[in-house]
């Protein structure tokens, strides 16, 4: 397990032990400094409001009032997102809830603080033809999950209530894309999956969800980088009041959405309403009920010893969660 931890430590979280700026930072005596000469934002399939933003236009027409630009970089998961914050080459990535607490915990410079959805976007999957049919059945078997995202840490919570862990199968590490692909050509045996690769399995190969359960997905986490929060806090407002109507729009044309994440994602448009019948963007605002399921999850990688048994998660929580940009945003 202690190699395991340092491979994926070092794999996924490369240099995340950087400082990190005082979290007081951000809050109201901050001082903004001039504008950014650009705003370095991700989309990603597993965030259909981003596709409808990046899609719409809306955040460039604000900033370009600054003369500020808007550079768009996909993210293909959320271990990607966090490598892509940490080494600064995005300002706003997205990932799930349990994902931003390990990067977090492992000293990556984030704040977390907008709600993009409430998904059903992770299940354990298997084909029709292994016999595996609940979690206790994994035991010797080949698995592929990507590491730092929220189908692992769900695999893991999984393996947890039965009483199993990573030790007692073979974990494949492979990015969300090419773990369906292992799946569906035999190499591995089941798959922590992702929407909307997920969703396209199960419709077009058969591909059977085994284990589910809504409460151990972690939501979708819109973070941003520390030292820009604290530097520009007006123009986290400016992107999130831009990721609102976004997520307006998306709730009063879900035909649309539809249609927009199909062509982004090159999906079908039964894979993409199949992923949206299980995301919920009613609520965008993040406080307290997060923070107690990312807590949940982040007991389960203590025990797991994806994070140091030292680590006091419930700081890490405290100090990841700032809900004030997005609560400045509501109550205009």
């Amino acid at each position: 397990m202690l190699a395991i931890t340092t491979a994926f430590c070092i794999a996924v979280l490369n240099g995340c032990a950087q400082p990190s700026p005082s979290s007081n930072a951000t809050s109201s005596g901050a001082t903004a400094a001039a504008a950014p000469s650009a705003v370095r934002i991700d989309f990603a399939y597993y965030n259909p409001v981003s596709l409808v933003l990046k899609a719409k236009g809306w955040l460039e027409e604000d900033l370009a009032k600054d003369n500020v630009n808007v550079e768009w970089v996909q993210s293909q998961g959320s271990n990607k997102a966090l490598e892509l914050l940490n080494s600064r080459s995005i300002d706003f990535g997205s990932t799930a809830g349990a994902a931003a607490l390990l990067g977090k915990a492992n000293g990556n410079p984030i704040k977390s603080v907008y709600i993009y959805s409430k998904p059903e976007w992770t299940a354990l999957v298997t084909r029709p033809d292994t016999g595996i049919s609940k979690v206790e059945d994994l035991k010797g078997k080949k698995v592929a999950a990507t590491k730092g995202t929220d189908p692992h840490i769900f695999l893991l919570r999984a393996l947890d209530q039965v009483g199993l862990s990573e030790s007692d199968l073979e974990v494949v590490q492979l990015q969300h894309a090419d773990g369906r692909t292992a799946l569906e050509r035999g190499d591995v045996d089941a798959w922590a999956g992702l929407d909307p690769h997920m969703a396209k399995t199960e419709l077009e190969q058969g591909s059977k969800l085994f284990f589910r359960n809504p409460d151990l997905n972690t939501y979708g986490f819109l973070n941003v980088r520390e030292e820009f929060a604290n530097t520009h806090p007006a123009y986290v407002e400016r992107v999130l009041a831009a990721y609102e109507k976004a997520r307006q729009w998306s709730l009063e044309n879900p035909a649309e959405l539809e249609l927009i994440l199909a062509e982004a994602a090159g999906l079908e448009k039964n894979v993409a309403a199949k992923q949206l019948e299980r995301t919920d963007l009613s609520n965008s605002v993040i406080g307290t009920v997060h923070k107690d399921t990312i807590a949940a999850a982040g007991d389960v990688l203590k025990k797991s010893g994806v994070v140091p048994a030292n680590t006091d998660v419930n700081a890490v929580v405290d100090s990841l969660v700032d809900p004030q940009f997005i609560e400045k945003v509501a109550a205009r």
